[in-house]
């Protein structure tokens, strides 16, 4: 019944507990058993390196572009989702018993839905920051401004707190009689709420965005193959960064395309109440591994930005220099002041031995 619980816990299937027969159960035995450690090792690689990249962003001397606080609100976007990773390892590992309560319930899974919508529209922004630098250069130069990122930045989280109104609405901590297990899923009122909410986030979360960053991304493509190779330095820098965005743009679509594709067929399924076993083995058995092929997206991110992107690796170095200077300095003071120190002291005890030699 893994799957099932999986598959209810994470996208709101309703009719799950009357699914006693399909999948076969033994064929999902490794649920439980593998992928709470890949869960573990997901999040605490993706805290570790995106804690990485948040810091090489902020401790760096200068202030950071445009693409860069896009790119660092996406790090914050992976932060979030592998912060709340570990709370599903260990409800898996628990064989689906909720222990966290009905709160953490809510939290939990709104931090993973949310970076799924505040990743995808700040790739949308970033996207659209490169079109603007590389095909309309002149005209819209004023719009880039770090200022309208961070305001930007803001309006994607508010969007992805709106986009997640369903699980701070319907999830719920409820005792599932067939399974003996606490769960924390998706319940919706009936089939036809059910259907209006996955419709339209598929359209809000998914369709519309990828059609922006598609012809973004075309277009951004179209400009490169068609600017001649002597150019200044700063639109040399533009070039890098939009390499590097590029590359973050194509993970994202390899990482969750897929993830969407099948969440559309399942909702397809449901909509026209196809069943089979083969059917219903192959939505959940999909659903499965490209959940877990998504949330995997939060590692490469900031993999990409030092494999691929020049101007962090860049900046990763002036930060280390900034550090060893500091260090150095710090260490020069704690050094001249234990010499003066000693040399008080040394002072302190010769005058007195000279005063008692005085009265001797």
């Amino acid at each position: 019944h893994a799957a099932m619980l999986m598959n209810a816990a994470l996208y709101g299937d309703q009719n799950y507990t009357n699914q006693t027969t399909c999948p076969d159960p033994e064929a999902w035995d490794w649920l439980s058993t593998y992928q709470p450690a890949y869960i573990l090792f997901i999040a605490v690689l993706g805290i570790v390196l995106n804690v990485f990249v948040l810091l090489v962003f902020c401790l760096h001397k200068k202030p950071c572009t445009v693409a860069e606080i896009y790119l660092s609100n996406l790090a914050v976007a992976d932060l979030v989702l592998v912060s709340c990773l570990p709370f599903w390892a260990v409800n898996i590992y628990n064989d689906f018993n909720w222990p966290f309560g009905l709160f953490l319930c809510k939290v939990v899974n709104l931090g993973v839905k949310m970076n799924a919508y505040c990743s995808i529209y700040s790739l949308v922004l970033v996207s659209i920051d490169r079109y603007v630098a590389l095909v309309h250069t002149m005209s819209h130069g004023r719009m880039r401004r770090p200022k309208y990122a961070k305001l930007g930045c803001l309006l994607v989280w508010g969007f992805g707190l709106l986009l997640g109104a369903p699980v701070l609405i319907f999830r719920t901590v409820e005792y599932i009689p067939d399974y003996d297990v606490y769960a924390c899923y998706l319940k919706y009122p009936n089939l036809k709420v059910e259907l209006f909410w996955d419709v339209m986030l598929i359209m809000l979360s998914f369709v519309i965005p990828i059609s922006i960053i598609s012809y973004c991304t075309i277009k951004i493509i179209q400009a490169l193959k068609n600017q001649a190779m002597e150019r200044f330095n700063a639109e040399k820098t533009e070039k890098k960064a939009t390499t590097l965005v590029l590359a973050v743009l194509l993970a994202f679509l390899v990482c969750w395309v897929p993830f969407h594709i099948v969440t559309m067929l399942d909702v397809l399924a449901r909509g026209l109440n196809l069943e089979g076993c083969s059917l219903i083995d192959f939505l959940e058995l999909s659903n499965q591994f490209f959940s877990y092929l998504a949330f995997f997206n939060s590692v490469l991110n900031p993999i990409l930005y030092v494999l691929v992107g020049k101007n962090f690796r860049k900046k990763v170095q002036e930060v280390l220099k900034q550090f060893l200077v500091m260090k150095t300095a710090m260490s020069e003071s704690t050094r001249s002041s234990t010499l003066k120190t000693s040399s008080q002291i040394y002072e302190g005890l010769t005058g007195n031995i000279n005063e008692s030699q005085l009265f001797m």
